[in-house]
Parts: structure tokens; sequence; C-alpha cells
């Protein structure tokens, strides 16, 4: 293969391998053939059209489903509704647990000094009523750190009884809380969360190196976040239990983040929801678009390779072109290539065995006038032998020099370059280039003795775009044959025609015309029809092809037809070109 064995691995390329495969084959004969996958088979194409969409989605839905800022303003909010409420519960408890009390005088014989203090016992009593209103953990810290109240510890006698919140009654299981569940256990195993400082349980019994109650010690109102050891959310405030500016203990709210870990949970699995949908819309998009795209092209390429590959004359490319689309544009272009490809294969075939016939004939002469030569003993008889030999090896010597030129012209014309024509000059040079022997080389051009005749339009300026030689070969050949076919003294004329944008040369004689059932005949390879005075065998039969096959390479026409006369009978034959004005 030409494409190499990285496209006979890669299955991605196999449609534009194969696509390739048609233009160029390896000349190495030992590398193994590519094989074609068959046109229902997933292609490349179509698993990169479905990772290129399903990525595009993926990272779309990963980064709605990471919700940072979500969380961070969820977070916020919770916080700052847990701020007010510490500071409520802080006020309270500054106006119902502070009460006077006597504190023993460091002077002697003087009375005991009243300073306002927490009441331990008020202070339960509040804890505890303040922690059934609220859903937060209620902590009371003395200003020497003690823990004067919990609203999750209740004391009875010289035990302490430990609160905990009761688990959720379970949901009856049904489809979508199953999905729910699968959907939240997933999502888990993603790392989205938002980071947060480590929740330090240990410091929460020391008031002094709790970083929330040592701003409250302070006379100011601290919140914060944190994650546990099981990656719970836990939200504190800190606030100031305090008497005009002096702080007498501290109130420490805890709350898990249950509730908004929940919210977060349930928009996740929403979002996931969406992205599930849009994961199938687009999966199912791009099945649908590689079936627009991939499959046909599988359909074209595994036709081609058949053509390739195939045994019969003809394979047929699937027609595309009601898609009005490339691969339409694509599917007309193999199928005319294909059409052209196996047109030339039959004109290959028909001229091998014209070529093949054409040659046998002087062979077989040949071959016959030398085997009579060496049992002729007459001299007058063995001259006329060798002068059929001569005749014989000159017409094969211009057969074989008119098949190469044939057999060349296609791969000549493709490659000269195009130009500006102008038709009144080449035709100018035509007739002076045949005129007769003694006015040869004249510069008067309007000499009535000539046998050429010609007729152009007043138009000053006839161009046409083609190739100044070729074209003066087609009609250098009509001017010679309409020569040849007229009578002594007889003229031809040269007429050119415009109309609109084309332009027509018509090349008359005053011959005895065509066959009508030869009109068409006359321009196929080797067919030859030459005057009565001129010898057998001086003619190959390809100028007309030649000539038909430069003005098709042309974007001409060229035909035959004969002129009648006032009779009806045939007083000539004429040869039209048609070409398109530059």
């Amino acid at each position: 293969m030409a494409l190499g064995t990285g496209i006979k691995n890669s299955a991605a390329l196999k449609p534009f391998a194969l696509l390739w495969r048609v233009f160029r084959r390896n000349k190495n004969k030992n590398q193994p053939d590519f094989e074609p996958s068959a046109p229902d088979q997933m292609s490349g194409l179509t698993l990169r059209i479905l990772a290129v969409n399903i990525i595009a989605i993926m990272i779309l839905g990963l980064g709605i489903l990471y919700l940072g800022q979500y969380t961070d303003s969820l977070v916020q909010g919770e916080l700052a509704g847990l701020r007010s409420e510490a500071q409520l519960f802080s006020g309270a408890i500054s106006e119902g647990a502070v009460r006077p009390v006597y504190q023993i005088s460091p002077v002697p014989f003087q009375e005991p000094q009243e300073i306002e203090a927490i009441k331990p016992e008020l202070a339960r009593r509040m804890v505890r009523r303040l922690g059934e209103i609220g859903k937060s953990r209620i902590r009371l810290y003395a200003i020497d750190g003690n823990v004067l109240a919990d609203s999750h510890q209740l004391a009875s006698g010289m035990d302490e009884v430990e609160m905990e919140n009761l688990l959720p009654v379970a949901p009856r299981v049904s489809f979508d809380s199953l999905f729910t569940e699968s959907a939240t256990r997933f999502l888990d195993l993603i790392p989205m969360k938002t980071k947060l400082v480590s929740f330090p349980e240990s410091q929460l019994a020391n008031i002094y190196t709790f970083s929330d109650t040592q701003a409250a010690l302070s006379g100011n109102v601290q919140a914060s976040a944190w994650r546990d050891k099981e990656g719970r959310i836990v939200l504190t405030v800190a606030a100031p239990v305090q008497k005009v500016k002096q702080v007498m203990g501290v109130v420490l709210l805890l709350r898990d983040g249950a509730e908004l870990e929940k919210a977060i949970a349930e928009v996740r699995v929403d979002v996931f929801r969406v992205f599930l949908g849009a994961l199938g819309v687009t999966v199912m998009l791009s099945i649908y678009l590689s079936g627009l795209i991939s499959r046909p092209l599988q359909r074209l390429a595994y036709a081609a390779e058949m053509v390739r590959t195939g045994k019969g004359r003809y394979v047929e490319i699937p027609d595309m072109s009601h898609r009005n689309d490339e691969i339409g544009d694509l599917s007309i272009a193999l199928r005319d290539m294909t059409y052209a490809l196996f047109t030339r294969m039959d004109t290959i075939e028909r001229f091998a065995a014209d070529v093949a016939h054409e040659i046998k004939n002087p062979l077989t002469s040949l071959r016959s006038a030398v085997e009579t030569a060496g049992k002729v003993t007459d001299e007058g008889n063995r001259k006329k032998l060798m002068d059929i030999i001569q005749h014989d090896v000159t017409r094969l010597d211009r057969l074989i020099s008119d098949i190469s030129s044939a057999s060349r012209l296609d791969a000549e014309l493709s490659r000269e370059e195009m130009g500006r024509v102008e038709i009144p000059e080449l035709m100018f040079a035509l007739r002076d280039a045949y005129k007769k022997p003694l006015k040869r080389g004249s510069d008067d051009r309007d000499d009535a003795d000539t046998r050429i005749v010609l007729e152009l339009p007043d138009t000053p300026e006839l161009f046409i775009k083609g190739n100044k030689d070729r074209l003066s070969q087609v009609f250098g050949n009509l001017i010679t044959n309409a020569l040849s076919f007229s009578p002594e003294n007889g003229h031809v004329t040269v007429r050119v025609l415009l109309q609109n944008d084309k332009i027509m040369i018509q090349v008359d004689d005053e011959g005895p015309g065509i066959p009508e059932n030869k009109l068409h005949t006359v321009f196929e390879r080797f067919y030859t029809e030459r005057p009565q005075h001129e010898g057998y065998g001086h003619h190959s039969g390809l100028g007309l092809s030649i000539s038909k096959q430069i003005v098709d390479a042309h974007g001409g026409q060229i035909w035959a037809e004969n002129l009648r006369n006032d009779d009806g009978s045939i007083g000539g034959a004429r040869f039209n070109v048609v070409l398109n004005k530059a």
C-alpha cells in the first residue's frame, strides 16, 4: 500500500486510506493488502466524533458538579445565621443567668463586695431550653475555661446523660430514591468538595486554645467552617456573654452541616440528572452525525476498494447526490471518476485491438512478399516485390509513429498550458502554409489564385483559450483532407462564425462528400477513406481521431456533414468545429 502499514493499523483513517489507494498503488508487492471494513462496522471516525462530544460535555458537567462557589455561598449563609443565633443566645444568657454575687473582701473586717457573675444552675436551664429551640449544640464556658452548661448533656445526680440526635426515618424504596442514593455514592467518589480546615475536636475543652473562643474572650464574635475526620461539615460560632463590656463567659454553638450537605447533594444529583440527559442526547446526536458522515464515507471507500479489487467490468458507486453536501459531491466525483476509468479502459482495449489489426495487415503482406521474393527468379517481379516490401515497411513506420503520437496525446494535452489564440491570425497562417507551391511565401493574402478561401466576421479580435500548436494541428488536418478530396482547381472555404460566446469554424470542400452512414465513423481510429488518386497506405486513419481528441480537450465539439446542391445531390463535405470564446 502507498500509505504504509500505519494506516492499516489505524481504523480511524480507513475510509480515506481506501480513497488514496484508488490513485496510488505500492510497488512493493510483498506488502499485505489493505482490508476494508464492512460499511456496518463502527469506524474510527464515529469513535472520534463520540469522544470529542463526550469529552466536551463531561468537562462541562464536571465543572458544574464542582459547585464550589455555590457551596461557599451556602456555608457563608449558614454562618451568618448561626452568628445571629449566637449573639441572641449570649444576650439572653447575659440577661437571664447573670446575677449579683458576694465576693470575699481581701481586706479584713470589711464587708464582702457585690459583683455580677453567671449563675451555673440558671445557665444550665437556659442552655437546655435554648438548645430545644435551635438546631445547634450550645456550650457555655466560664471565664476560667470551665464548661458551665452543655445542651447535649443533662445532669442526673452524680451522672451526666449525653443527648444524641436520632437518625431520620428511612424513606420508602423507589426508583428515584435508588437513583439518588447511587448518584450520591458515585459523586462522593469524585474529589469535588471545597477545602475546609480540619475540625480540632481536642481543643473544644480548652477555651484558650480554640480560635473562636479566644476571639470571644476578647469581646468579638467569630464564626468558622470546618470538616471533621469523617469528611462532614461542622460550623462553629463563639460569642461573648458580657455586661456592658465585661466578658463573663463564652457561648459556643456547634452545628453539623448535614442539612447543608443534603442541600448540596440534592443540587449535585439534579445537576447529575441533567448531565446524564445531556450526555445521552450527545451520544445519540453523535451516532446520528456519524451515520451522516462516517457511514457514507465507509460505503464510498468500500465501493472504491471493490473497484480496485473487483473482477467484474463495472462496480456501482453509491449515488448520494441527493444529500446536497460535500459527501454528495464526493459520490458524484467518484461515480464520474469510475465511469471515466472504465471508459478509458474500454478505449484502451479497443485501441489495442485496432492497433494489432492495423499492424497485422502490413506484416502479413510483408511476410508474404519476403517469402515470395526468395522463390522468384525474374528480375522484374523481384523488383516489384521489393517495392511492395519497401511500401509495407514505410507504412509500418508511419503507423507506429502515428500510434505513438495518439497514445501520448492525452497525457500531453493534460500538461500543456492554455493561452489566448487569435483565430483570424491562425487562419491566415494556415492559408499561407497550404497555398499552391508557386504561391507559397507570398505576402498577398487576398490572392485570387489561392485554393483556400477565408470568410471572417467583421469583429476585429476573436480569441479562444487553447493551445495554438494543437489547434493548428486540428485545422491543418481538416484543410489537408479538404484539399485532397477537392477536384483540380477546386476551392476550400474556411468560414469563421461568431454567436454569443461561441466561435464556429467551418471547413468546406467541393469533393464527393461522405457516405451518410459514415458521418460519425470518420472520427474513429484507423478509419480511412481516401480519394482514388492517392495510393493505398499513405494515411494511418488517425488524423480525424486525433483532431476530435484535441477539440474535446478544449471543451469544444466537432462533427461532419454533407453539403447539398440545389437538386439535392451532395456538393461536398463540411467539418464544423465549435469552441468557446475567450
